[in-house]
């Protein structure tokens, strides 16, 4: 039986800082107001918000391009893509066909998931299942975000533009059958669509209208249409039960304890949520890592850049038990428990 590997991980942001400072420049708010609400001190934006380069696929192709150097193969060896995002490049076609175009990739299949800030997870657990039935291989699994572009920056956008940033993870699987090797333990996914509008973009849809109605009435599409709208307490509260659910369920189908864990990686969607978390589980500050302070909540790339931020700090090595856990938008949530 296939062992599910991770062999390299990359990531990469944007060269632009925005502090809070910054944006306390832009609307209504102060370093000390985010601060406490967020945990966040910065995060990075692409310069320019037309930016036709700099898109939500290049962030993913420069992180593969580094985890794929990590991993020692090279893009013509993968077998498949899966890119997690809710900022595609277009509305369609999704961001990974052009991420195989530009790794110049044999024309292996790129699969998108729309799953937000459990997308990792959700891509994660598909490329897990293809690589233990055999079909592949080599599978690259990216999680990229650019937020800048779609945020309202008004005194009445701030609770939720100061929250996102810009950025992209990338993790490179492989089937392995050394005894030395990693594998994936368990992975669960859940879900909870009644809650879909309490975190929502509701523009463009079949629901709340598409290009005609803002060709047509431009002036009846509501900025709280256009922009994220979160109910944040009720999202908060959500987060915290499902949170320590998600957790206890992958360690109990692995047949292992909080206690075992070498590293828990939260989903960096606010520092206050991942300490609650932490607090509730009773993990000490050496087994959590969160980057959230300098990046923000990048969605679908939080996991996979922290993940390689982790890695790449030495606050991971070979043999590790790693534990991702995810949860937002759907409501959606899930864990993926490895030993790495």
């Amino acid at each position: 039986m296939f062992k599910t590997t991770i062999k390299g991980t990359g990531h990469y942001v944007p060269e632009n800082i925005v502090t809070n400072h910054d944006l306390s420049k832009r609307m209504n708010t102060n370093d000390e107001w985010i601060t406490e609400r967020t945990g966040i001190k910065e995060r990075h934006h692409r310069a320019n918000r037309n930016d036709e380069k700099e898109t939500t696929a290049y962030l993913g192709f420069k992180a593969s391009e580094m985890a794929l150097q990590n991993a020692g193969i090279k893009a013509e060896e993968l077998d498949y893509i899966i890119f997690a995002t809710l900022s595609p490049d277009y509305y369609f076609p999704g961001c990974g066909v052009l991420l195989q175009e530009m790794l110049g990739c044999r024309t292996i299949g790129a699969l998108d998931v729309r799953n937000q800030c459990s997308g990792f997870v959700y891509a994660m657990s598909v490329a897990h299942a293809f690589i233990k039935s055999g079909i592949y291989k080599n599978i690259l699994v990216v999680g990229a975000e650019i937020h800048s572009f779609g945020l309202d920056f008004s005194d009445e956008g701030r609770g939720v533009s100061v929250i996102f940033g810009d950025g992209a993870g990338a993790v490179v699987l492989s089937a392995t059958e050394g005894d030395e090797d990693g594998d994936i333990l368990s992975i669960n996914m859940h879900s909870e669509g009644k809650f879909a509008e309490e975190l929502c973009t509701k523009f463009p849809g079949s629901k709340y209208g598409w290009s005609d109605r803002m060709r047509l009435e431009p002036e009846n599409v509501t900025d709280a249409e256009v922009y994220p709208v979160m109910n944040g307490n009720f999202v908060f509260k959500h987060a915290v039960t499902r949170f320590p659910e998600t957790m206890m369920e992958a360690l109990s189908a692995a047949g292992k304890t909080i206690e075992d864990l070498d590293l828990f990686i939260p989903h960096q969607a606010n520092l206050r949520i991942a300490q609650f978390v932490q607090q509730k589980m009773g993990l000490s500050d050496e087994k959590v890592f969160n980057n959230i302070q300098k990046y923000g909540n990048t969605t679908a790339a939080s996991i996979p850049l922290a993940l390689s931020e982790a890695i790449g700090s030495g606050k991971i090595k070979r043999g590790d038990l790693i534990l991702l856990s995810a949860f937002g938008s759907g409501f959606t949530w899930g864990s993926v428990l490895f030993e790495y």
